[in-house]
C-alpha cells in the first residue's frame, strides 16, 4: 500500500557552492510512503505526514545553511568566541565567505556538491529512523518551483524574527512580478533578477567594524579590503558574517520580503525618472507561493 501527499512543504534554506558561492534555494516537497496498514486501517495518518514529517524536515535542512563536507574549501570548526557556536570559511570560484552562528543554522551534508539527490538521500535517511514499523519505504522528491520568467537566488538573515528565519545565511529562490501601469515589465524584471543573482542582502544597521566581527583566527588572517562585515544578536545566538563587495547588497532596511518590496519600489522611482507619474507595482516573493506587494 502506498499513501502520497504533494506540497507537502516548502524547503527555504542557502548551500555552499565552490562555483557560485552563497545560494538562496526553495525546493518543494513531495512524500510517497510504502507500508501496510496499521491498527487504524491506514498507512500512517495524514495529520500525521503533514506534522511530523514536515517537522523533521524543517529540523533537519529548512532556513539552514547546507554544507557539503567532502568540500576541501570548506573549513567548519566549533567558534573560539560563543560556546555552541561555530565557525566557517569557504573560498568560492567567485568570492569568500565568513561565519559564526550557532550551530544549529548549519546543516552538514556527506558529500562534494549540494545537489537533490545528495539532499535526498540525507532527509530520506533521518524520516526513515522515526517512523512507525509499518512503513517501509519513503520515496521523496525535492524539486524546484517551475518559473518560466526572471528569478533570483538570494541569502539574507532577520535578527527581529524570534524562528529559524533569524538566521544570517539561509535564503530562497524567488520570482518577481514588475507592473507599470497594470502591464508586465519583463526589463525590469530581468535587471532586478541579474542584481540578485547569487546574491547576499544585508542591512545597514547590522553592519559593524572589522574590530567588532567575530570569526575565526584563520578567517581574520585572511580578511582583504572588500569584505564588509555585518552581525547581530537573536534569541537563538551571536551571528557573524564576513562577505565580499562584489556578491553584495545593503539595503537601507531589514530584509523583509515586504521591506525587500518596498526597497525595489523605491530604487526603480530613484533610478528612472522617467516612471515618475506612472504607477509602478512590484510582486515580491519569498520562496515559493508568498511573498508581497507594494504599489507606488
Amino acid at each position: 500500500m502506498q499513501l502520497f501527499v504533494d506540497d507537502l512543504t516548502v524547503i527555504d534554506f542557502s548551500y555552499l557552492c565552490k562555483q557560485r558561492g552563497i545560494v538562496g534555494e526553495s525546493w518543494i516537497v513531495d512524500v510517497l510512503l510504502d507500508g501496510s496498514l496499521n491498527e487504524m486501517s491506514m498507512v500512517l495518518d495524514f495529520a500525521v505526514v503533514k506534522k511530523q514529517i514536515k517537522a523533521i524536515i524543517d529540523e533537519a535542512v529548512d532556513h539552514k545553511l547546507l554544507l557539503p563536507m567532502q568540500e576541501q574549501a570548506l573549513s567548519l570548526k566549533d567558534s573560539p568566541h560563543n560556546e555552541g557556536h561555530q565557525t566557517i570559511d569557504f573560498e568560492s570560484e567567485v568570492a569568500s565567505y565568513y561565519l559564526q552562528s550557532p550551530a544549529c543554522a548549519f546543516a552538514s551534508i556527506d558529500c562534494l556538491t549540494i545537489t537533490i539527490p545528495d539532499v535526498t538521500e540525507h532527509l530520506t535517511n533521518i524520516i526513515l529512523a522515526e517512523l512507525p514499523d509499518n512503513v517501509q519505504g519513503l520515496t521523496l522528491v525535492l524539486r524546484p518551483e517551475v518559473i518560466p520568467t526572471d528569478y533570483y537566488h538570494y541569502t539574507h538573515g532577520l535578527k527581529l524574527h524570534d524562528g529559524n528565519c533569524q538566521r544570517i545565511a539561509h535564503g530562497h529562490r524567488s520570482k518577481i512580478q514588475i507592473l507599470v501601469d497594470d502591464k508586465r515589465d519583463s526589463q525590469l524584471e530581468a535587471q532586478w533578477c541579474q542584481r540578485w543573482k547569487d546574491i547576499y542582502i544585508a542591512s545597514e544597521a547590522d553592519r559593524v567594524s572589522v574590530a567588532d566581527i567575530e570569526l575565526s583566527a584563520e578567517a581574520m588572517s585572511n580578511l582583504t579590503p572588500d569584505h564588509q562585515y555585518f552581525s547581530y544578536h537573536a534569541p537563538q545566538g551571536r551571528f557573524d558574517i564576513a562577505v565580499d563587495s562584489k556578491i553584495l547588497d545593503v539595503v537601507d532596511c531589514d530584509s523583509t520580503v515586504e521591506l525587500l518590496a518596498d526597497f525595489i519600489l523605491r530604487q526603480i522611482k530613484a533610478m528612472h525618472p522617467e516612471l515618475a507619474s506612472n504607477n509602478v507595482k512590484v510582486i515580491a516573493y519569498e520562496g515559493v507561493a508568498k511573498g508581497a506587494i507594494v504599489n507606488g
